[in-house]
């Protein structure tokens, strides 16, 4: 973030290749060993096309957009998501946000994060900037 960020400010579409190894990644290094998220035949056994994201890899990819684009002086305060539809490798997620909220505590972003099937995750992401820091 170049300037002070004003209401309605929109964040750059980002997009994420979603791959296995990103999926088999993220769910272990998050310790998440339920088989559906690195087990394709476990992932099928439930209706799944394939294995799918957890929760803890959108919520990762989530912060890392908001912070990537509020820069090394901004620390996430609060987070909360709702996952949608499935994230599956071969796809991609598309994160796009919109500051909706700025007060001398800091700033809130929506964000919205989207594949080929519908929307994957939604939710707010409080920043706290240094300037806003105690």
């Amino acid at each position: 973030m170049r300037r002070k960020p004003r209401l309605g400010d929109s964040l750059p579409t980002t997009t994420v290749e979603v791959t296995r190894s990103l999926v088999i990644g993220g769910a272990l290094a998050s310790r998440d060993f339920n088989a559906v998220h690195h087990d394709m035949a476990v992932a099928a056994s439930v209706g799944m096309d394939d294995v799918f994201m957890n929760i803890l890899t959108t919520n990762g990819l989530t912060s890392e957009y908001v912070t990537s684009w509020a820069g090394p002086d901004a620390r996430i305060s609060a987070i909360s998501i709702r996952l949608g539809i499935p994230n599956l490798p071969g796809d991609e997620l598309v994160f796009n946000g919109e500051v909706v909220g700025i007060d001398d505590d800091g700033i809130d972003v929506s964000v919205l994060g989207t594949n080929s099937l519908g929307k994957h995750v939604t939710g707010s992401v409080r920043l706290k900037l240094k300037e806003n820091r105690g």
